[in-house]
C-alpha cells in the first residue's frame, strides 16, 4: 500500500504507463483533487481542453506508489481517466 499521506500539492500524476494524468491541487478525504489547468489533455483519446474549467478527483484506491514528486496510479492513463470523477463524486 503507497504512503498516502507523502501526496502533496503540485506533484505530478501519472498512469502505470507513465503518462501523464494530472497535476495534484490537495487530498480531499479518499480522492485526489487535480488542478484545474491541468486535465489530462495529453492524453490520447481525451479531448484538449474539455474539461480544464473545474477539478477533476481520482480516487486514492488507484495509488500504486508514491515516488520521489510523482503519484503513480494503478492504471493506464487512458483508463485512469474513465476512473476519473467531477467535484460531486459522479463520474465524468
Amino acid at each position: 500500500m503507497a504512503d498516502l499521506s507523502a501526496i502533496k500539492e503540485h506533484m505530478e500524476v501519472i498512469g502505470a504507463d507513465g503518462v501523464h494524468v494530472g497535476t495534484v491541487d490537495k487530498v480531499e478525504g479518499d480522492r485526489i483533487k487535480l488542478t484545474k489547468q491541468d486535465s489530462g489533455a495529453d492524453i490520447e483519446g481525451v479531448e484538449e481542453g474539455l474539461h480544464t474549467d473545474h477539478h477533476h478527483f481520482i480516487s486514492i484506491g488507484l495509488v500504486a506508489e508514491v515516488e520521489g514528486d510523482k503519484v503513480r496510479l494503478s492504471a493506464n492513463a487512458d483508463v485512469a481517466v474513465t476512473f476519473e470523477e467531477e467535484e460531486d463524486g459522479e463520474p465524468l
